[in-house]
Protein backbone atom coordinates (compact mmCIF):
# COMPACT_ATOMS: atom_id res chain seq x y z
CA UNK A 1 0.00 0.00 0.00
CA UNK A 2 2.00 3.18 -0.86
CA UNK A 3 0.24 6.24 -0.61
CA UNK A 4 1.41 9.76 -2.01
CA UNK A 5 3.11 11.35 0.50
CA UNK A 6 5.00 14.61 1.61
CA UNK A 7 8.56 14.56 2.82
CA UNK A 8 10.72 16.83 4.73
CA UNK A 9 14.56 15.72 5.31
CA UNK A 10 16.28 17.90 8.04
CA UNK A 11 19.65 17.27 8.10
CA UNK A 12 21.37 17.07 12.12
CA UNK A 13 25.04 16.41 11.78
CA UNK A 14 26.25 16.35 14.85
CA UNK A 15 27.95 13.65 16.86
CA UNK A 16 27.67 15.13 20.42
CA UNK A 17 26.52 11.91 21.83
CA UNK A 18 28.29 9.13 20.63
CA UNK A 19 32.02 7.94 21.44
CA UNK A 20 33.31 8.16 18.26
CA UNK A 21 33.36 11.36 15.87
CA UNK A 22 32.19 10.97 12.48
CA UNK A 23 28.13 10.73 12.52
CA UNK A 24 28.13 14.62 11.83
CA UNK A 25 28.90 13.88 8.34
CA UNK A 26 25.70 10.96 7.93
CA UNK A 27 22.97 13.56 6.86
CA UNK A 28 25.70 14.37 3.75
CA UNK A 29 26.58 10.99 3.22
CA UNK A 30 22.87 10.03 2.83
CA UNK A 31 22.29 13.11 0.45
CA UNK A 32 25.51 12.21 -1.81
CA UNK A 33 23.86 8.73 -2.42
CA UNK A 34 20.72 10.04 -3.51
CA UNK A 35 18.29 10.03 -0.97
CA UNK A 36 15.72 12.58 -2.30
CA UNK A 37 16.13 11.47 -5.71
CA UNK A 38 15.26 7.70 -4.59
CA UNK A 39 12.01 8.96 -2.88
CA UNK A 40 10.98 11.20 -5.47
CA UNK A 41 11.22 7.96 -7.65
CA UNK A 42 8.41 6.36 -5.71
CA UNK A 43 6.36 9.73 -6.54
CA UNK A 44 7.25 11.07 -3.04
CA UNK A 45 6.91 15.16 -2.73
CA UNK A 46 10.61 15.65 -1.00
CA UNK A 47 11.78 18.61 0.45
CA UNK A 48 15.41 19.14 1.60
CA UNK A 49 14.74 21.12 4.43
CA UNK A 50 18.96 21.35 4.72
CA UNK A 51 20.79 21.03 7.98
CA UNK A 52 20.12 22.15 11.30
CA UNK A 53 22.86 24.17 13.45
CA UNK A 54 23.72 23.52 16.59
CA UNK A 55 26.61 23.66 19.24
CA UNK A 56 30.29 21.95 18.47
CA UNK A 57 31.26 18.85 19.73
CA UNK A 58 34.10 19.68 22.77
CA UNK A 59 35.25 16.19 23.11
CA UNK A 60 35.28 16.35 26.60
CA UNK A 61 35.19 13.75 29.50
CA UNK A 62 31.46 13.05 31.34
CA UNK A 63 30.53 15.60 34.06
CA UNK A 64 28.52 13.42 36.34
CA UNK A 65 28.31 10.83 34.30
CA UNK A 66 27.41 12.26 31.42
CA UNK A 67 29.22 13.84 28.61
CA UNK A 68 28.03 16.91 26.53
CA UNK A 69 25.10 17.50 28.50
CA UNK A 70 24.34 20.80 27.64
CA UNK A 71 25.49 20.45 24.28
CA UNK A 72 22.84 17.77 23.90
CA UNK A 73 19.99 19.04 25.47
CA UNK A 74 20.54 22.36 23.08
CA UNK A 75 20.59 19.65 19.74
CA UNK A 76 17.54 17.60 21.22
CA UNK A 77 15.65 20.78 21.64
CA UNK A 78 16.46 22.21 18.20
CA UNK A 79 15.61 18.46 16.80
CA UNK A 80 12.58 18.81 18.55
CA UNK A 81 11.32 22.11 17.06
CA UNK A 82 11.93 21.19 13.43
CA UNK A 83 10.37 17.94 13.77
CA UNK A 84 7.42 19.36 15.75
CA UNK A 85 7.40 21.78 12.83
CA UNK A 86 7.25 19.33 10.16
CA UNK A 87 4.33 17.36 11.45
CA UNK A 88 1.86 20.50 11.89
CA UNK A 89 2.33 20.55 8.48
CA UNK A 90 1.36 17.73 7.41
CA UNK A 91 4.53 16.64 6.30
CA UNK A 92 6.44 13.47 7.55
CA UNK A 93 10.15 14.73 8.84
CA UNK A 94 12.60 12.25 7.98
CA UNK A 95 15.91 13.41 10.54
CA UNK A 96 19.23 12.26 9.29
CA UNK A 97 21.47 11.88 12.10
CA UNK A 98 24.16 12.77 13.53
CA UNK A 99 24.26 9.86 16.78
CA UNK A 100 21.28 8.44 18.09
CA UNK A 101 21.16 10.76 20.82
CA UNK A 102 18.70 13.11 19.12
CA UNK A 103 15.73 9.99 18.73
CA UNK A 104 15.76 12.08 21.84
CA UNK A 105 13.72 14.98 20.12
CA UNK A 106 12.54 13.67 17.64
CA UNK A 107 10.68 10.99 19.35
CA UNK A 108 9.67 13.65 21.93
CA UNK A 109 8.00 15.94 19.13
CA UNK A 110 6.29 12.76 17.69
CA UNK A 111 4.85 12.08 20.69
CA UNK A 112 3.69 15.37 21.26
CA UNK A 113 1.93 15.77 18.20
CA UNK A 114 0.03 12.67 19.20
CA UNK A 115 -1.26 14.06 22.00
CA UNK A 116 -1.89 16.71 19.92
CA UNK A 117 -4.32 15.13 17.76
CA UNK A 118 -5.37 12.29 19.88
CA UNK A 119 -3.52 8.93 18.28
CA UNK A 120 -1.78 6.39 19.64
CA UNK A 121 2.08 6.03 18.94
CA UNK A 122 4.02 3.06 18.16
CA UNK A 123 8.13 3.45 17.84
CA UNK A 124 10.17 0.40 16.13
CA UNK A 125 13.88 0.99 17.08
CA UNK A 126 15.76 -0.87 14.98
CA UNK A 127 19.52 -1.13 16.48
CA UNK A 128 22.20 -3.41 18.05
CA UNK A 129 21.96 -1.48 21.11
CA UNK A 130 18.97 -1.36 23.50
CA UNK A 131 20.11 2.35 24.40
CA UNK A 132 17.88 2.09 27.59
CA UNK A 133 21.25 2.95 29.50
CA UNK A 134 21.24 5.55 32.17
CA UNK A 135 24.53 7.49 34.11
CA UNK A 136 24.08 5.12 36.78
CA UNK A 137 24.51 2.11 34.27
CA UNK A 138 27.26 3.51 32.36
CA UNK A 139 30.98 4.36 32.04
CA UNK A 140 31.32 6.38 29.08
CA UNK A 141 28.84 8.88 29.99
CA UNK A 142 28.24 8.87 26.43
CA UNK A 143 24.56 10.06 25.54
CA UNK A 144 23.73 8.16 22.35
CA UNK A 145 23.30 5.30 24.60
CA UNK A 146 20.18 7.00 26.26
CA UNK A 147 17.72 8.06 24.33
CA UNK A 148 14.96 5.38 24.97
CA UNK A 149 15.95 5.60 28.80
CA UNK A 150 15.41 9.54 28.57
CA UNK A 151 12.01 9.40 26.71
CA UNK A 152 10.66 6.66 28.96
CA UNK A 153 11.76 9.48 32.01
CA UNK A 154 15.11 8.06 33.64
CA UNK A 155 17.50 10.75 32.92
CA UNK A 156 18.82 14.15 33.81
CA UNK A 157 15.63 16.69 34.11
CA UNK A 158 16.74 19.08 31.05
CA UNK A 159 16.36 16.37 28.74
CA UNK A 160 13.23 13.96 30.01
CA UNK A 161 11.50 17.03 29.75
CA UNK A 162 12.06 18.26 25.84
CA UNK A 163 8.86 17.41 24.46
CA UNK A 164 6.62 18.81 27.58
CA UNK A 165 5.61 15.68 29.74
CA UNK A 166 7.53 13.54 31.55
CA UNK A 167 7.34 10.74 30.50
CA UNK A 168 7.32 11.81 26.82
CA UNK A 169 6.66 8.01 25.92
CA UNK A 170 5.55 4.90 27.80
CA UNK A 171 8.03 1.42 27.15
CA UNK A 172 4.79 -0.16 25.76
CA UNK A 173 4.97 1.64 22.75
CA UNK A 174 7.97 0.77 22.15
CA UNK A 175 9.26 -2.14 19.72
CA UNK A 176 13.16 -2.77 19.80
CA UNK A 177 14.37 -4.90 16.95
CA UNK A 178 18.07 -6.36 16.03
CA UNK A 179 19.53 -6.16 19.63
CA UNK A 180 22.40 -7.77 20.23
CA UNK A 181 24.47 -5.75 22.67
CA UNK A 182 23.46 -4.67 26.08
CA UNK A 183 24.99 -3.99 29.28
CA UNK A 184 24.17 -6.46 32.43
CA UNK A 185 22.78 -3.45 34.08
CA UNK A 186 21.02 -2.05 30.94
CA UNK A 187 19.38 -5.51 30.76
CA UNK A 188 17.99 -5.87 34.50
CA UNK A 189 16.57 -2.14 33.28
CA UNK A 190 15.48 -3.40 30.16
CA UNK A 191 13.24 -6.12 31.72
CA UNK A 192 11.98 -4.03 34.36
CA UNK A 193 10.67 -2.04 32.34
CA UNK A 194 8.89 -4.58 30.38
CA UNK A 195 10.66 -3.10 27.24
CA UNK A 196 9.44 -5.80 24.37
CA UNK A 197 12.77 -6.49 22.96
CA UNK A 198 13.19 -8.90 19.88
CA UNK A 199 16.73 -9.65 19.65
CA UNK A 200 19.06 -11.07 16.96
CA UNK A 201 18.32 -14.74 18.97
CA UNK A 202 14.80 -14.09 18.47
CA UNK A 203 14.94 -13.21 15.34
CA UNK A 204 17.49 -16.06 14.50
CA UNK A 205 14.65 -18.21 16.07
CA UNK A 206 11.25 -17.48 14.51
CA UNK A 207 12.58 -15.18 11.56
CA UNK A 208 11.79 -11.79 10.22
CA UNK A 209 8.42 -12.06 9.35
CA UNK A 210 7.43 -13.85 12.82
CA UNK A 211 9.40 -10.77 14.55
CA UNK A 212 7.51 -7.74 12.24
CA UNK A 213 4.32 -8.74 12.53
CA UNK A 214 4.63 -9.17 16.25
CA UNK A 215 6.14 -5.70 16.11
CA UNK A 216 3.27 -4.55 14.07
CA UNK A 217 0.11 -6.23 15.35
CA UNK A 218 -2.57 -3.62 16.49
CA UNK A 219 -1.68 -0.88 14.18
CA UNK A 220 -4.81 0.71 12.87
CA UNK A 221 -5.58 3.83 11.45
CA UNK A 222 -5.07 6.27 14.53
CA UNK A 223 -1.40 4.93 15.10
CA UNK A 224 1.05 7.25 14.30
CA UNK A 225 3.81 4.46 13.33
CA UNK A 226 8.07 6.02 14.08
CA UNK A 227 11.23 4.22 12.95
CA UNK A 228 13.91 5.04 14.54
CA UNK A 229 16.46 3.69 12.47
CA UNK A 230 20.41 2.87 14.01
CA UNK A 231 22.17 2.16 10.81
CA UNK A 232 24.44 -0.31 13.29
CA UNK A 233 20.80 -2.59 12.98
CA UNK A 234 22.41 -4.04 9.96
CA UNK A 235 25.42 -6.76 10.08
CA UNK A 236 28.61 -4.72 9.60
CA UNK A 237 28.90 -7.28 6.76
CA UNK A 238 26.66 -4.46 4.94
CA UNK A 239 27.03 -1.45 6.73
CA UNK A 240 30.59 -1.18 8.53
CA UNK A 241 29.86 2.92 8.46
CA UNK A 242 29.09 2.92 12.03
CA UNK A 243 31.06 3.56 15.19
CA UNK A 244 30.00 1.06 17.05
CA UNK A 245 29.78 -2.04 14.75
CA UNK A 246 28.40 -5.12 16.35
CA UNK A 247 28.55 -8.34 14.12
CA UNK A 248 25.73 -10.64 13.85
CA UNK A 249 22.82 -8.52 12.30
CA UNK A 250 20.31 -8.86 10.01
CA UNK A 251 21.39 -9.67 6.51
CA UNK A 252 20.47 -7.43 3.73
CA UNK A 253 17.34 -9.64 2.73
CA UNK A 254 16.40 -9.87 6.39
CA UNK A 255 16.26 -5.69 6.25
CA UNK A 256 14.65 -5.68 3.52
CA UNK A 257 11.70 -7.72 4.70
CA UNK A 258 11.50 -5.73 7.63
CA UNK A 259 10.96 -2.61 5.83
CA UNK A 260 9.19 -3.75 2.97
CA UNK A 261 6.63 -5.37 6.19
CA UNK A 262 6.57 -1.77 7.70
CA UNK A 263 5.94 -0.04 4.38
CA UNK A 264 3.08 -2.87 3.51
CA UNK A 265 1.06 -1.24 6.63
CA UNK A 266 0.97 2.12 5.58
CA UNK A 267 1.10 3.75 8.74
CA UNK A 268 4.63 4.78 8.78
CA UNK A 269 4.74 8.71 9.59
CA UNK A 270 8.03 9.77 10.70
CA UNK A 271 11.43 8.62 10.40
CA UNK A 272 15.07 9.00 11.95
CA UNK A 273 18.05 7.42 9.94
CA UNK A 274 20.85 7.48 12.83
CA UNK A 275 24.64 6.86 13.39
CA UNK A 276 25.82 7.22 9.51
CA UNK A 277 29.57 7.25 9.64
CA UNK A 278 31.01 8.28 6.35
CA UNK A 279 34.43 8.27 8.02
CA UNK A 280 33.91 4.70 8.90
CA UNK A 281 32.98 3.63 5.79
CA UNK A 282 33.90 1.92 2.46
CA UNK A 283 33.17 4.57 -0.42
CA UNK A 284 30.02 5.42 0.78
CA UNK A 285 29.24 1.63 0.53
CA UNK A 286 26.83 2.01 4.55
CA UNK A 287 24.73 5.32 3.21
CA UNK A 288 23.94 4.05 -0.68
CA UNK A 289 22.80 0.60 1.71
CA UNK A 290 20.79 2.85 3.86
CA UNK A 291 19.10 4.63 1.25
CA UNK A 292 18.00 1.43 -0.75
CA UNK A 293 16.76 0.68 2.68
CA UNK A 294 14.36 3.48 3.65
CA UNK A 295 13.38 3.18 -0.45
CA UNK A 296 12.11 -0.06 0.58
CA UNK A 297 10.24 1.66 3.53
CA UNK A 298 8.27 3.98 0.70
CA UNK A 299 7.23 1.03 -1.39
CA UNK A 300 10.15 -0.40 -3.71
CA UNK A 301 9.47 -4.24 -3.31
CA UNK A 302 10.88 -7.22 -4.31
CA UNK A 303 7.47 -8.79 -4.77
CA UNK A 304 6.63 -10.30 -8.49
CA UNK A 305 3.18 -11.11 -7.51
CA UNK A 306 0.17 -9.64 -8.12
Amino acid sequence: MTTLRSVSLIGAPTDIGAGARGASMGPEALRVADLAAALQSHGVDVLDRGNLSGPSNPWLPPVDGYRHLNEVTAWNQTVHDAVYAELKTGRMPILLGGDHCLGLGSISAVARHCRDVGKKLRVLWLDAHADFNTSALTPSGNIHGMPVACLCGFGPQQLIEIGGKVPAISPKWVRQIGIRSVDAGEKRFVNEQELEVFDMRYIDEMGMRHTMELALATLDANTHLHVSFDVDFLDPDIAPGVGTTVPGGPTYREAQLCMEMIADTGFLASLDVMELNPALDLQNKTAKVAVDLIESLFGKSTLMRK
